[in-house]
């Protein structure tokens, strides 16, 4: 009780707190329609063109954040593009992609010389995170709330069935759009939290976890936002207690739990 007293005194912390779980509850809820339409891995991608976007920003001096979201907004659109459109189908973009971007942004830092921590880049760094990282990710979760809460059908037709989606005349292309927007703020925001690696795992496991318990699209999206929330605090709390990266620690708590509940499943099947 007086390790987890003295750790929320300091602001570092509670600011990390917030921020996790705002970034959580939002990569749940994003997560949902991305894991069920087999798009899941759209994240890891953009993750590491994040990276490399972190990377060219901080040698040429300029603010991260306000340069790696258009970067990877641009990416999510480019590889929607291919997925609709090229002989390079999503899962080949991705891939492209995801190590093409991984290895400039290496190559630029070693090639500038600077002095950068990769690490805090690639696996995280909760000292990282400021106030406007918070505003940012206030906004971004009322704003995934407001369209889930206004476009629920939508999104569930969507999710299952894009060309009865399109038949019934929903805008498939605009709210593929918008939900690359919001998955690219999503990615650049969690990055610093947890790491261009590891950023993946909170639109992923949640959602996997979820889908252990329950079946309908509703009951899924809301237990995977409780279960990532209760998953980041309790990661964040052994992370303080063990001394262990943030990130990795909030990755092995979602791994621990996925593992448990497909186990109870099957033994309760």
């Amino acid at each position: 009780m007086n390790s987890l007293i003295e750790m929320f005194s300091y602001d570092f912390m509670i600011r990390a707190l917030v921020v996790g779980v705002l970034i959580s509850l939002s990569a749940a809820l994003i997560g949902t329609p991305l894991v069920l339409k087999k798009n899941s891995m759209l994240g890891d991608g953009l993750s590491h063109v994040a990276f490399g976007a972190f990377a060219l920003a901080l040698v040429l001096n300029l603010a991260p954040l306000w340069v790696a979201i258009p970067v990877v907004i641009l990416a999510s659109f480019f590889v929607l593009k291919l997925d609709n459109n090229a002989k390079i189908h999503g899962d080949s973009a991705i891939a492209l992609m995801s190590a093409s971007a991984l290895a400039i942004g290496t190559f630029i830092v070693s090639l500038a010389g600077v002095n950068i921590d990769i690490n805090s880049y690639l696996f995280g760094s909760i000292l990282s995170v400021g106030n406007s990282d918070l505003i940012l990710a206030s906004i971004l979760l009322v704003t995934i709330i407001s369209i889930f809460a206004v476009f629920h059908n939508k999104i569930f037709a969507l999710t299952f069935d894009e060309k009865f989606a399109r038949a019934i005349g929903i805008n498939t292309k605009l709210y593929n759009a918008i939900f690359a927007i919001l998955c690219s703020v999503l990615i650049v925001l969690g990055m610093r939290l947890v790491g261009a690696l590891l950023i993946s795992s909170l639109i992923i496991f949640p959602t996997l976890s979820a889908q252990s318990i329950f079946k309908s699209f509703k009951n899924v999206t809301i237990a995977s936002a409780l279960l990532a929330v209760i998953n980041f605090v309790a990661g964040l709390i052994v992370s303080y207690a063990l001394g262990t990266p943030t990130g990795a620690t909030v990755v092995i708590v979602n791994l621990f739990v996925l593992v448990f509940l497909k186990i109870a499943n099957k033994v309760i099947r």
